[in-house]
């Protein structure tokens, strides 16, 4: 059994919900990842109205669609973010430069996502969780441990009511390890599970993209982290080490070609994607592979055709027999 192919939209949203659906259905994919900003979801009519879910439903259905997970990066992000003024594009804009009241917004809409998810027929929510402690991450100033362990504890902090929540409705919420999250590498993710005491509605929304060019093998990441892995995203990256390129990026935007790393559309960068579907595999994961689609030196429905062609070629079942168990005399 070969997994379904989902799109995620957050890349997508300068498109309406109906215009995404119409053409991901065209390009070949059996689902979406539903981005919960833009015109795709929103939260507080989907909360309050059961007349809007049943819109998106009948969308989803009109273009033969399912949907195992909604995404809800930009308000996670909100949640447990140091404040700087980026964060007023992710709010609403009348809470442009007010912080405190960009928190509260994010954390109360967080908390009727679960309902929102139940109801959209989801088990997964994908996200980010911010952090307070990202710009710290170099540690100079030194940074002493005690201030890092106050960014974990404030993490555990505001996010254990938004998990109690998603235990009343059995829904997971699969943080995206990623760059300026509280969990962005092999061991703060182990730090961050730990302190949640592995508490089972937490775990992991898989991107390998975000982990290659920090040096983190995205196999490892997976053996070991296994029993985490919620949700799937199939996203690539090439790393260009040219002798004056750095991993760091020099304040160049995604797709210039100085940059040390760049997303690149599947099967155009250096992640092994093979050896990923033997772990998943491996650790019996046969959700959704949802392609989060990001290069911004390539035209972006060519991408995202040429992607899910891609992971249909490249995904494959577990065997169910050992080639050699019948080899007797």
């Amino acid at each position: 059994m070969t997994r379904p192919v989902t799109l995620f939209t957050g890349q997508w949203t300068d498109l309406s919900f109906q215009e995404i659906a119409k053409l991901a259905n065209e390009m070949g994919y059996d689902g979406l990842e539903i981005a919960c900003w833009g015109d795709h979801l929103n939260i507080d009519l989907a909360y309050s109205s059961e007349e809007y879910i049943k819109t998106r439903l009948q969308i989803l259905e009109t273009h033969n669609l399912k949907c195992w997970a909604l995404g809800t990066h930009i308000i996670g992000q909100c949640v447990g973010d140091l404040y700087d003024k980026r964060n007023d594009f992710f709010a609403p804009s009348e809470l442009a430069r007010k912080p405190e009241y960009i928190k509260k917004w994010a954390i109360e809409t967080m908390i009727k996502v679960p309902k929102v998810a139940k109801e959209m027929g989801c088990t997964v929510v994908t996200g980010f969780m911010g952090s307070p402690i990202w710009k710290f991450w170099y540690s100079f100033p030194p940074t002493p441990e005690e201030m890092v362990e106050r960014g974990f504890q404030d993490i555990f902090d505001i996010w254990t009511p938004i998990l109690d929540e998603f235990d009343k409705y059995n829904i997971k919420f699969a943080l995206e390890v990623h760059p300026t999250e509280i969990a962005f590498d092999y061991y703060t993710t182990e730090r961050l599970l730990k302190k949640f005491e592995y508490r089972e509605t937490l775990g992991i929304n898989f991107d390998p993209s975000h982990l290659i060019w920090q040096g983190i093998d995205p196999k490892v990441f997976l053996r070991d982290f296994g029993d985490r892995i919620y949700h799937v995203h199939m996203k690539d990256a090439a790393v260009i080490l040219d002798g004056k390129s750095s991993l760091l990026g020099s304040h160049f935007q995604f797709g210039d070609l100085r940059r040390g790393w760049n997303f690149r559309s599947l099967g155009h960068g250096h992640v092994n994607f093979e050896e990923i579907i033997r772990e998943l595999n491996s650790i019996k994961y046969f959700g959704p592979l949802s392609v989060e689609w990001e290069d911004n030196g390539m035209e972006r429905i060519h991408g995202a055709k040429e992607s899910v062609d891609f992971v249909k070629k490249i995904d494959f079942s577990p065997s169910t027999k050992r080639f050699d168990e019948d080899m007797k005399s």
